[in-house]
């Protein structure tokens, strides 16, 4: 029989989850951190865990590109703007006709 946990404030483990999630765990992790805002009683107990939630999804942007099979944004990296069909690069600005 699998070992029972005890049950940790809602604020407590996302704290704990901020603390301990890795690349590997970090969608697992977030998800969990996410049912635990909802079950949250009112706004004041998920303004005290903004801030690990935050954490949360800035540490899952900077994985997200150097896990292995997912794309990220260092392909785009040094590109300023749109490629246009002439192959330019640059702001995507509808030409003015000339008066």
């Amino acid at each position: 029989m699998s070992k029972m946990l005890p049950m940790l404030d809602p604020f407590d483990e996302i704290k704990r989850l901020y603390f301990s999630t890795t690349a590997q765990t970090i969608e697992r992790d977030i998800e969990r951190a996410l049912d635990l805002l909802t079950q949250m009683p009112d706004d004041e107990a998920r303004d005290r865990v903004a801030g690990y939630m935050h954490g949360l999804a800035e540490l899952r942007r900077e994985w997200k590109g150097k896990m292995p099979g997912r794309a990220g944004p260092a392909g785009r990296a040094g590109q300023k703007g749109r490629v246009g069909k002439t192959g330019q690069t640059g702001p995507a600005v509808p030409k003015t006709p000339k008066r």
